[in-house]
Formats: structure tokens, sequence, C-alpha cells
């Protein structure tokens, strides 16, 4: 009698765990295939999917949740962006300065810093600066929150 229960009970645990086990799985499946989905009808699907599965947010998040995750990504994305113009415009308050001090000469050799630097940070690039690498980057990822909160309207 006491080996039927046993046997019982580890068969009821068995199926038990099987049944929790598949709905874990299911779940998670149908999250990764939401983001699968949501991603499709975005402009730029590979860069939708890699933003999203990067956050740790997206296994449980609906589409809103998803939409915020990719604003998020995009504020990300602009700050950097904004990091990298204000190395570039560091000259620009110097520049400022000097003409409000009457001092047109150093002025003009910290505006001419300014530029250069800009077109040096530009030419030494193959391709694209890591500005046009950001403000692609910011596009793109704008363009992808916007398709994303459009599933919401």
């Amino acid at each position: 009698m006491m080996k039927n229960n046993s046997t019982f009970l580890v068969h009821h645990f068995l199926v038990i765990s099987i049944v929790l086990l598949g709905t874990y799985f299911s779940i998670v499946q149908s999250d990764a295939n939401l983001i699968e989905q949501t991603c499709k009808r975005t402009p730029n699907y590979n860069l939708c999917v890699t933003s999203l599965k990067s956050d740790s947010r997206s296994s449980t998040a609906d589409t809103r949740g998803l939409a915020l995750i990719m604003v998020d990504v995009l504020k990300n994305r602009a700050t950097e962006t904004l990091q990298v113009i204000n190395q570039l415009l560091q000259n620009i308050p110097v520049a400022i300065e000097a003409l409000e001090k009457g001092d047109p000469k150093f002025a003009e050799t910290a505006a001419m810093d300014a530029a250069y630097e800009a077109s040096y940070c530009e030419d030494n690039f193959n391709g694209s600066s890591p500005l046009t690498k950001h403000n692609t980057l910011v596009h793109d990822t704008g363009a992808v929150a916007a398709a994303i909160i459009r599933n919401l309207l």
C-alpha cells in the first residue's frame, strides 16, 4: 500500500511538473513570438529584435511594454549622440567669450578649431564618423519605436 502511494505521488508530481514546464515554455515562446511579430512590422527588423532582446523586460512585455523599451533605447542612443556633439562643441564657448572680450583673432582660432575638429573627425573614418553612426542609429531607432507605437493606435 505504501509503495502504491509513493508511486502515485511521484507520478502526479511528474505530471504536474511537465504541465508547469510546458506552460512556462509556452509563455517564453509566445513572448519571443510577440517580439518577432512586432519587429516584422517595423522598418528595421534586425535593430528591433536586437534592441528588444537585449532588455530583460521584453520577456514579460506586451506591445505597449515593447514600445516603452524601444523608446528607452532611443533615449539612450540620442543621449550618446548628444555627448558626441558636445565634444565637438567645446570650442564654441571659447569663441563666444573671445568675441565678447574683443579678441576676434582668438575667436576665429577657436571657431576654426571647432570646424577643424569636426572635419578631422569625419575625415578620419572610413565611410562615416561616429556622429554619422549615431545619427543613423537615432534615426533608425526612432523609426522602429514609431512603428511599434503605431501598433497601439
